[in-house]
């Protein structure tokens, strides 16, 4: 309806003018062009959704395995909006979110899905998806969440990750993607969650990780990153889960962390850290879980939690501390 309205005010509007013009239009031509503008916009959504329902089925063609037979309704016979899985927008009537996840799919994505143009919403977690990620995904220019954790996804990790300008919520942990983490990344502006855990990501964690400034929730546990946790990490007020444990991070803990006043959760541990424990890290007020065990920290082990009142796990074993004590929470 929508469509229908900017074409009717769009043509009036150009209809109006020439109208001005020469008043010797008859009104029937009024009512027949108004007609025409309706019919046509019509048949242009009509178009879309045919668009949407093709790249469904196409995507359907690429699952390979549907045990549960959860996509037994996706036929031509009912619209999709109907369909297990899928939501359409209630006002424009295209295909808005996709969730398969935890369906136990089996197969691959097909390219063809770049093409749901109005798509927010893309869960494919916790299925059995394989191969690459289709670069064709770099259309999807609306998609807010983008989640394919917990699938067998292989191949570098996508470049051109950063183009997907309205990206809040980016999981890709649990699979086996391979590669630097690319610099693209940090054009996310509006990302609030990023989980890449479980991966084979290798090189560096990059300074620019500094801008993403909205970020809440950061994951990059179980990879092959290397040497120094970047200081910019700790501009990022707003975190409040930071897990980079089982990498081969060095360097010390820098007492910027103490930076980090909304953090709850730090997990660093399994990694080649060194030096002593900075006291400024203690003395975050919200944190409640803190997990630096097998690491090469040293020194003396601080005598209290500081103001860490909500301190409720603590995890340093496998360290090098020259006292030991029982910490009181």
């Amino acid at each position: 309806m929508d469509v229908f309205v900017n074409c009717w005010m769009h043509n009036t509007y150009k209809f109006d003018k020439s109208a001005v013009r020469n008043m010797e239009k008859p009104l029937p031509f009024v009512f027949l062009f108004l007609l025409h503008c309706f019919l046509s916009c019509l048949a242009w959504t009509q178009t879309n959704i045919t668009t949407d329902i093709s790249v469904l089925l196409c995507l359907k063609s690429h699952i390979t395995s549907d045990p549960y037979n959860f996509l037994a309704n996706w036929s031509v016979s009912s619209s999709p909006c109907n369909w297990v899985g899928v939501t359409c927008n209630t006002r424009h009537g295209r295909v808005h979110s996709l969730n398969l996840g935890g369906m136990d799919l089996k197969g691959s994505i097909s390219p063809q899905l770049g093409n749901l143009s109005f798509l927010v919403d893309l869960d494919l977690s916790e299925n059995n998806f394989h191969g690459q990620i289709p670069q064709d995904l770099v259309q999807l220019r609306r998609l807010r969440l983008f989640n394919l954790s917990y699938n067998d996804f292989h191949g570098q990790v996508p470049t051109w990750i950063g183009d997907l300008s309205m990206l809040e919520q980016l999981s890709f942990r649990n699979n086996s993607l391979t590669g630097f983490i690319p610099l693209s990344l940090f054009n996310l502006s509006r990302l609030e969650t990023l989980d890449w855990n479980n991966n084979l990501l290798e090189g560096t964690i990059p300074f620019e990780v500094g801008r993403l400034e909205r970020l809440n929730i950061l994951r990059l546990a179980g990879n092959k990153l290397s040497r120094n946790i970047p200081r910019t990490i700790f501009n990022l007020s707003s975190l409040e889960l930071l897990s980079l444990s089982y990498n081969s991070l060095s360097g010390i803990i820098p007492s910027e962390i103490g930076n980090l006043t909304n953090l709850q959760t730090l997990m660093l541990s399994s990694n080649n850290l060194q030096g002593e424990i900075p006291s400024s890290l203690l003395n975050i007020s919200s944190l409640r879980v803190l997990d630096l065990s097998k690491n090469n920290l040293n020194g003396s082990l601080p005598i209290s939690t500081g103001n860490g009142t909500l301190l409720e796990e603590l995890y340093l074993s496998w360290n090098f501390f020259t006292d030991c004590f029982n910490p009181l929470f």
